[in-house]
């Protein structure tokens, strides 16, 4: 009997219509030689502390650091749990033959490869590794099994990483417990979660000690079109003054007038972070529920894989694009009937397979939606109408530049007129079509920000013709960096690598970022839990409880986005089979030794403010 192990009941029965797998037993399914059974998300876990020593139950400075000869893995203590497993392990220790369905990821391959040891299975063992639930992708999937040694390297890295948060985790958090709470509290602290409180704590104090600065900006009125003076702001009002007296009252001349035409490629495809990014934007969804969305559109079979880090699709989808394209037609007809039956187009910025690891971006399955709840409707529409988009043309416009001056103060005025909407049809009912760049998360500084063109039609302009203007200087002061939105939080989490200044670190921290695209929200959502941050309508502010946490951990590596940076670059060497994982673990246990020491050898009382709400 072949044995079927998927993550969730709703994936097992997905994959057991397929097989012909159609008599219903108590925790799995039957049928044409396959048995499919399923876990709920994790079944094990790493074994707790007390589970290596009594002395490690209760906590004390005295035993740190826990580090355990050898890692172990327990059965999660619930009831439903212990049931599921006595039935895996059953089937498991009677198969000729299991195949791992697990989500096709690190920590679906850790979930199932610690049930299988925990049930001591014995057979052979293949692996389904597909992008979406649809019946003809788990068929294709099952026509290419992988031998599990094929992934061998992906456990490793995930075992890696289970076993370096849990010695980081748990000796840290008991350690800074032990050291500086008050009042029962427990203080958490992670290699994700503590960067990430760093990044809003700093960015709270560089609002808290923001001082803002006056300046002054000159501009004319000339035919109703607003000029800006090129210099920029002054930074002295009576350098201001004196260059508005220089311009009052004399002739502006136009000295330039230049059109250049401009194109605007579609939007690329989502991957998870830039789905969180985009709906905590437009519709205030948290990244929490962003993701429990779009996990439940994958699962209806709606959508691919969600817990993605790439906006590419392999050259393999392409061939598949236009059978989407038509199972969608039904409800977005209008957009796709002008693609159907025509050469897709097939642009580099969306296909690479280069850039493709273990799935694509999230793209529409082509089973059309329905049922669907308006917040489902919300995401999926997102997600549709950016891969509809990368088969449209260009967006195409004219920008027009207009230079002028008067004496030698030289002012200009941009324009920009749409062409053609191409892509940008699909959202032609919205205020801004433009490419979605949140402004949050540029240089907050007025020297730093981008210059944006105005999407305005200028009357025509002639070289050589003068008039009279109206000139005006505005009194301008600087603005502070605005606090963390979920989106922004998310979007610096991504790009962590700005904050790092070691170049291989920075570049490690480009493909990563802090965190998993899959963990970040539940990070999120751990600072809420803890108390350390609360949110303010859309903003995130820090508490005193977790600002104090910042302040009083001096190990910067524990704080820093190098930390994670470091252990990034050194997990993804070991799925590639470039870096081994016992040295990994060695590295971290001397680590942790030295952090223990450190604090250890803090003499001061200090203590960090008890969150009322979130005590031990």
């Amino acid at each position: 009997m072949i044995v079927c192990i998927a993550e969730k009941p709703s994936v097992a029965k997905d994959i057991a219509k397929v097989l012909g797998a159609t008599a219903s037993h108590d925790g799995y399914m039957e049928g044409n030689g396959y048995q499919v059974t399923w876990t709920f998300g994790h079944l094990c876990a790493l074994k707790e502390p007390s589970d290596y020593s009594a002395s490690w139950k209760h906590w004390s400075l005295s035993a740190l650091p826990m580090i355990p000869p050898r890692f172990g893995i327990r059965l999660i203590d619930d009831k439903g749990v212990k049931k599921q497993f006595a039935v895996i392990e059953k089937l498991m220790q009677a198969a000729d033959m299991i195949i791992n369905c697990g989500d096709a990821g690190q920590e679906g391959e850790l979930i199932q490869r610690w049930v299988m040891q925990k049930a001591k299975a014995k057979c052979p063992v293949k692996r389904l590794w597909i992008s979406s639930l649809t019946e003809e992708a788990i068929r294709e999937g099952f026509q290419n099994l992988k031998d599990q040694t094929e992934y061998q390297s992906l456990y490793e890295a995930g075992l890696s990483r289970a076993i370096g948060d849990w010695l980081l985790g748990i000796n840290s958090t008991r350690l800074y417990t032990m050291k500086y709470a008050q009042d029962r509290q427990i203080l958490s602290v992670g290699r994700v979660q503590t960067p990430t409180l760093a990044l809003i704590v700093n960015r709270q104090r560089e609002i808290d000690n923001f001082v803002p600065t006056q300046y002054w900006i000159l501009t004319l009125r000339y035919r109703d079109i607003v000029f800006s003076a090129t210099k920029g702001k002054y930074e002295k009002e009576e350098e201001g003054r004196a260059a508005l007296e220089q311009i009052s009252g004399k002739p502006f001349v136009i000295t330039d007038v230049q059109k250049k035409k401009g194109k605007e490629a579609p939007q690329k495809l989502f991957d998870l972070t830039s789905l969180q990014v985009e709906c905590n934007k437009k519709f205030s969804y948290s990244a929490d529920t962003t993701l429990k969305i779009i996990q439940g559109l994958y699962e209806k079979k709606f959508t691919t894989y969600p817990r993605v880090d790439t906006q590419y699709l392999s050259d393999d989808i392409y061939p598949k694009c236009p059978g989407i394209l038509k199972g969608i037609a039904a409800d977005y007809g209008e957009f796709v009937q002008p693609l159907l039956g025509k050469k897709l187009i097939k642009s580099k910025k969306v296909f690479d397979t280069k850039k493709v690891t273990d799935h694509h971006a999230i793209i529409p399955t082509g089973v059309q939606p329905r049922g669907l709840t308006d917040m489902e409707k919300n995401v999926y529409d997102l997600i549709t109408r950016r891969f509809i988009a990368v088969f449209m043309p260009d967006c195409t416009f004219d920008t027009t530049i207009v230079m002028g001056k008067v004496e030698d103060v030289e002012f200009k005025a941009t324009g920009k007129t749409i062409i053609d909407l191409g892509w940008r049809v699909l959202y032609k009912n919205e205020k801004d079509t433009a490419k979605s760049v949140d402004k949050d998360e540029e240089n907050d500084d007025e020297e730093g920000k981008k210059e944006t063109v105005e999407e305005r039609v200028l009357p025509v302009f002639k070289v050589g013709e003068s008039g009279e203007h109206v000139p005006d200087l505005a009194e301008k002061w600087t603005t502070p960096p605005k606090p963390y939105t979920e989106a922004t939080l998310l979007r610096a989490m991504e790009t962590a690598g700005k904050f790092v200044e070691d170049e291989e670190l920075r570049a490690a921290l480009k493909e990563n970022g802090i965190g998993r695209p899959s963990s970040r929200a539940s990070i999120i959502e751990i600072l809420f839990k803890r108390g350390y941050v609360v949110r303010k309508r859309k903003t995130l502010v820090p508490t005193a409880t977790g600002i104090e946490l910042v302040d009083i951990i001096h190990e910067e590596l524990l704080k820093s986005c190098e930390l994670t940076g470091i252990w990034e670059k050194k997990l993804r060497d070991i799925e590639h089979k470039k870096y081994d994982a016992g040295m990994f673990i060695n590295e971290l246990k001397e680590q942790i030794n030295g952090i223990v020491r450190q604090v250890l050898a803090d003499n001061s009382n200090r203590r960090v403010t008890a969150n009322e709400q979130k005590k031990k």
